[in-house]
Formats: structure tokens, C-alpha cells, sequence
């Protein structure tokens, strides 16, 4: 019997329309395109950011807490060439604070 690991669903706030999916990424009222498999091995260099919701491998246990955070790569395939990405959505990834 094979078993998988499936994220932990997590909430985040932030301003403007959000959810979570069922895979356990927050939906903004931007699109967000998903990672596949296989990943990229290998980019071209033209720039056009993308903010990634990336896993931190923190998980908690007692207290509810963020398992990923944004981070801005140069471009999607950059952003999905890492494996702990999610998925990402066109643009730089928004400061909080």
C-alpha cells in the first residue's frame, strides 16, 4: 500500500478575496498556476517575475500556524524548478507590514 503526504491546510490573511484549496494552497483573486511534474531542470534568462507559494516544512502541532510563505523567483519556471513550490501567480509577490 502506497501512502502519500498531503499539506496540512493552513490559513493565511491577508487583504483582498482568498480560500484554500483542497490541495491546501490559498487561492488570492489572482491565477495561480500550479506546479507539474516533472520539474524544470533547466530556464531560459528573460525576466518576468512571479510570486511562489513556497513550503517552509514548519508544521504545528498545537497552535495553528502558516506552513508556506511567498517569495518572488524571475520567472515561473525558476519558481517551479524549486520542489518546494506549490504554484504561482504573474507579478512580484506583495510585502506585508
Amino acid at each position: 500500500m502506497k501512502m502519500f503526504l498531503v499539506p496540512i491546510p493552513f490559513l493565511i490573511t491577508m487583504a483582498g478575496c482568498i480560500r484554500t484549496l483542497d490541495s491546501g494552497m490559498v487561492e488570492h483573486d489572482r491565477n495561480i498556476t500550479a506546479c507539474t511534474e516533472p520539474r524544470p531542470q533547466i530556464c531560459t534568462r528573460e525576466y518576468n517575475p512571479v510570486c511562489g507559494q513556497r513550503d517552509t516544512g514548519v508544521r504545528c502541532v498545537t497552535t495553528l500556524c502558516d506552513s508556506t510563505e511567498w517569495k518572488t523567483y524571475g520567472k515561473a519556471c525558476l519558481a517551479c524548478g524549486d520542489p518546494k513550490v506549490y504554484g504561482s501567480y504573474s507579478g512580484l509577490c506583495e510585502r506585508s507590514g
